[in-house]
């Protein structure tokens, strides 16, 4: 699999949804995988990616920012309240806002500084003990605290369980957007984001697919 193979892909499921070309979003998912690998992904033209630690994004992405032009990185992992400043300054959109001390945090932030990257909010859809995100249940509640805020939410992500269909986390993801007028939608990884477009997914979020399984 390459990156002109996940291309090709994404544009084939939009087709087959009856979407728009160029409706989806690619995210390359560039965490823990090596510099080269990424410059190669750039010198294909590829601008959109995904980092799932503030340190590591810290790190790579200030010097292929000054390489390249017009280069996006939006966060994809979990965000500590104690990162949020470095987070600002990094990413173009957060996809984890995943708690009320966090949106808290990020609207005292965005008054102080006078920006605030794009945010989705993370549902866990599959309501899972171990994982972060909001209940599907509350997330009306939570969206319209957040826009309370004048928090930018753009729309909402989900990672589904990995031993169910994934298409009805995407359909659960999709109807809870339309109902709080939210257009985002990040939802879909390497092994399911066909099914993702097919439910709506504006942002797919592919790594080992586009880059090769990461080095241990």
């Amino acid at each position: 699999m390459s990156y002109d193979d996940i291309r090709a892909r994404i544009a084939a499921a939009e087709s087959a949804a009856g979407r728009p070309a160029g409706a989806v979003e690619l995210i390359a998912v560039s965490k823990l995988q090596p510099e080269s690998r990424v410059a190669d992904v750039l010198e294909a033209g590829h601008r959109l990616f995904g980092e799932n630690r503030v340190q590591e994004a810290a790190g790579k992405w200030p010097d292929f920012r000054a390489q390249f032009e017009g280069v996006a990185v939006h966060l994809l992992g979990p965000l500590q309240t104690n990162k949020a400043r470095q987070a600002l300054e990094l990413f173009e959109a957060i996809h984890s806002l995943d708690r009320p001390k966090l949106a808290g945090t990020l609207a005292r932030l965005a008054q102080e500084t006078g920006r605030c990257p794009d945010l989705f909010v993370q549902v866990n859809t599959g309501e899972e003990p171990q994982k972060a995100g909001i209940l599907p249940g509350e997330a009306d509640g939570f969206i319209a605290e957040c826009r309370g805020m004048d928090l930018p939410v753009r729309g909402l992500m989900c990672i589904p369980p990995v031993d169910e269909e994934p298409a009805l986390h995407f359909a659960l993801l999709a109807k809870i957007a339309a109902r709080n007028g939210l257009e985002g939608l990040s939802m879909g990884m390497s092994g399911d984001f066909e099914r993702a477009i097919a439910q709506g997914a504006t942002h797919v979020r592919v790594g080992s697919a586009i880059f090769g399984a990461r080095p241990s």
